[in-house]
């Protein structure tokens, strides 16, 4: 099949398989006489595990270690279960920060604008590094624990 039919079985652009094959992930496809790339039937179902598993938050180096699990022909379960451990600390984690930060802004909003000299305390935390995290620190009440 050729990249342009490719694109289409996998429903994604034609630079994310250019992508994929430089990176590695998508193995370079055989030439034809004319210099055409021919892809195989199994690069669609490659390309479309790739994208699940970058929509579920791999990066792409976790993405190749996924690929190599899924042509080995046995799989220790115990491996894959190292890989998702990891993948959902890491998601708790950036959970973690999100709610942090959404505090910070919260109550960075609920401080008024009420000097017109002075900015306003998101485009002020914004501006003014130094007081920023002391800022963001009291609005998240990461001072009260």
């Amino acid at each position: 099949m050729t990249i342009g039919e490719l694109a289409r079985a996998a429903g994604v652009p034609i630079s994310t398989l250019r992508f994929y094959e430089r990176r590695g992930l998508l193995l370079p496809a055989d030439r034809t006489a004319g210099g055409y790339r021919r892809y195989r039937p199994d690069d669609a179902a490659r390309v479309r595990f790739l994208r699940r598993a970058q929509a579920l938050g791999f990066s792409l180096a976790e993405c190749a270690a996924l690929l190599q699990f899924s042509r080995a022909t046995t799989v220790r379960r115990a491996d894959l279960s190292k890989v998702g451990t990891r993948k959902l600390a890491e998601l708790d984690e950036r959970i973690s920060d999100l709610k942090r930060v959404r505090q910070a802004l919260v109550g960075l909003m609920q401080q008024p604008c009420l000097d017109p000299t002075a900015p306003c305390p998101i485009i002020g935390a914004l501006g003014d590094e130094r007081s920023t995290t002391a800022r963001a620190s009291r609005a998240s009440g990461a001072g009260r624990r």
